[in-house]
């Protein structure tokens, strides 16, 4: 076995790690997900690179629908995550019949309400870009967008739902490889869509929806076929779903679900409240946060491995590891993030000139996230915090913190902050609110509650 896995071995067997072994079990699985966190996000890098070459309008019909974009895709990330801590605390336990039955509920389950959800999005793509505050001169290539996009929601499920089964059982090497794929078809097919077929915004999102296909397909093969603790061939079963097992993913992924709804209608208000200062706000801030992902990706990726260290442990009650392995997750995430949020504040102007040619756009980018790099640290233990209470079955309560300060900081702050300082004062409001997240996240982490949950009456353990 690899080194990673034979660590896991170890949680799942009660024999203790050393230090250096803590250590070296959450960077070896932190990398790989950190690739993978990158290349994702550099995909949506690629998509306003090559966009923004085509001018303001374009990039403002991209930015104005991205956060309900986002708000789907979260929706289906909650779905799958209360799946894939059921499946890591199986796997902790040592229960992978009880793990592969949580998997083939979870197929059933998520088909389902993606579905739904591709018919919710098709539905309003016509007027959306309207209701967001767009003008009629970006309306029809914003609504295409978007379109395209929803249509494609059930291959970004698969892509992503196989991810997080992989990432359940300690596999971070193959959605790592596979994100990277993806990224390269992006480059490919982008480039033929919006410049030599010349289909511009639309060609962005029928080149990003076809690059994520054969992904999605050799991650489902690896995660149902050859994982040797969730191949869905080993044993006969029943592929109705199981009431218990949906019972428990709906009490962990509904807090999710609703912090991931509201937080992006959150986002979707700062876009309401970007769209008077003009095209060039608009592009600058979606720019911006397309920059700044590539900043707190490493974060997110960290706070894969410590979910599934964190469920694994649990599963093998193991509360004081559980502990010592948060803490070493979230120290890490603190340092890499604060590194790169000073790589950010220098190389700002680089990253904005990357995407755009328009001085003004790039003026308004790089001033948003230099402010920006100062909240990283503290926006890292916001994430990577949550993330360990994640896979301790505790989402209610982040949630209820993830959404306080996102609505009672930040878009307050914005709104009174947006008419005088235009979009420096956004973005000053989001610096604020994400330090003061970090710090409530860090006090929970310390008081050690979310590892004394129940969901729907049955310890998480």
């Amino acid at each position: 076995m690899k080194d990673s896995e034979k660590l896991l071995a170890k949680i799942r067997d009660g024999l203790d790690l050393t230090s250096g072994e803590k250590l070296w079990l959450i960077i070896s699985l932190s990398i790989p997900s950190i690739l993978a966190q990158m290349t994702s996000t550099l995909m949506f890098f690629i998509d306003a690179a090559m966009v923004g070459a085509l001018g303001a309008e374009a990039s403002a019909s991209i930015g104005i629908v991205e956060t309900t974009t986002w708000l789907f895709g979260s929706l289906n990330a909650a779905a799958s995550m209360g799946f894939g801590v059921q499946v890591a605390q199986a796997i902790g336990a040592k229960d992978f019949v009880k793990a592969r039955q949580v998997v083939r509920t979870g197929l059933v389950a998520i088909l389902c309400f993606t579905l739904f959800l591709t018919t919710l999005a098709v539905s309003v793509h016509s007027k959306l870009p309207l209701w967001m505050g767009g003008g009629e001169d970006i309306a029809h290539d914003a609504s295409l967008y978007f379109l395209i996009v929803s249509l494609s929601l059930p291959l970004y499920q698969l892509a992503n739902f196989s991810t997080n089964m992989l990432k359940s059982s300690g596999n971070m090497k193959i959605p790592s490889a596979l994100n990277i794929l993806a990224c390269v078809l992006d480059v490919i097919f982008n480039y033929f869509f919006i410049y030599i077929c010349g289909w511009g915004v639309p060609g962005a999102a029928l080149g990003s929806s076809l690059a994520i296909l054969i992904p999605a397909v050799i991650l489902a093969y690896f995660a149902y076929w050859r994982s040797p603790m969730l191949a869905l061939w080993r044993e006969k079963a029943s592929w109705r779903p199981r009431k218990e097992y949906l019972k428990r993913a709906f009490f962990i992924a509904s807090p999710m679900g609703l912090q991931y709804s509201l937080m992006n209608i959150a986002q979707m208000i700062s876009t309401v409240i970007v769209a008077p200062l003009g095209n060039f706000a608009i592009a600058a801030n979606n720019f911006a946060i397309t920059a700044e992902a590539l900043c707190y990706m490493p974060g997110y990726g960290i706070a894969d491995a410590a979910t599934t260290l964190v469920g694994q442990s649990i599963g093998a009650k193991r509360v004081d590891l559980c502990k010592s392995l948060a803490w070493r997750c979230v120290g890490l995430g603190m340092l890499v993030m604060s590194v790169m949020g000073f790589i950010m504040y220098v190389f700002a102007p680089e990253l904005m000139g990357l995407m755009t040619p328009v001085n003004e756009i790039v003026r308004l980018g790089v001033t948003a996230l230099r402010i920006e790099a100062f909240a990283e640290p503290m926006f890292a233990a916001a994430i990577i915090s949550s993330s360990c209470m994640i896979g301790a079955g505790d989402t209610l309560i982040p949630a209820c913190m993830n959404l306080g300060t996102m609505w009672g900081i930040r878009l307050t702050l914005a709104y009174y902050l947006a008419p005088i300082w235009g979009l420096t004062g956004v973005w000053t409001a989001m610096a604020i609110e994400l330090s003061m997240r970090g710090l409530i996240f860090l006090v929970r982490l310390f008081r050690g509650n979310w590892l004394k949950i129940k969901v729907a009456g049955v310890p998480a353990t």
